[in-house]
């Protein structure tokens, strides 16, 4: 039988203190914000998931979630509020609410926030070949380069790709980063 997981307070917010199952409410999880970088809640804590990262951005315009790369695996995006800009193998594609994208294993790609306020975006890839060699890297397109969310030379060393840009740091949730709840229907079903 899986045990539910403990929830820690940390500096930042909730966090998972083991494994096992959990709720979290985004608006109390430990979040990571960088000047230029966005917002950035992976819901995990001490340890991380072992199969599928699940990520929640917050982009305000002209943000990058990180700089254009590629992965041995399997990414997939929903942008859940506001617009963004979607760089895939050298094209820009606009993304609004509930746009979905699907990046195959090897997919150039990268996502930038656009439009006059925040965007969400929920972000799930896979785990398989992530801490190794092989995981991916990071390549020089010109449309990446345009939006501050590009390297100037090719390279699979993360600190060299985020050299100009600042460590996210643990941070609460910040007014404005998620949408307004609006109590509904929805309501009348949780056992909460």
């Amino acid at each position: 039988m899986i045990s539910e997981a403990r929830l820690e307070d940390t500096d930042g917010g909730l966090a998972p203190a083991e494994q096992g199952w959990f709720i979290l409410n985004a608006r109390e999880a430990r979040w990571q914000h960088g000047e230029g970088r966005g917002a950035r809640l992976t819901f995990e804590g001490e340890t991380e998931f072992p199969q599928v990262g699940v990520s929640l951005f917050v982009l305000e315009p002209g943000e990058p979630m990180g700089m254009y790369q590629w992965e041995a695996d399997q990414e997939d995006f929903l942008v859940l509020s506001g617009a963004a800009l979607l760089i895939v193998e050298g094209e820009e594609r606009p993304l609004r609410q509930w746009d979905f994208v699907h990046c195959p294993a090897e997919s150039e790609h990268i996502i930038v926030g656009a439009g006059d306020a925040p965007c969400a975006v929920l972000a799930v890839g896979a785990r398989e070949h992530q801490g190794g060699a092989g995981w991916g890297g990071y390549t020089v397109d010109q449309a990446a380069l345009r939006h501050g969310a590009g390297v100037d030379e090719e390279t699979t060393d993360v600190d060299e790709a985020y050299a100009g840009f600042p460590n996210r740091k643990p941070t609460r949730c910040r007014e404005g980063w998620l949408p307004d709840y609006r109590p509904g229907s929805a309501d009348r079903l949780s056992p909460r």
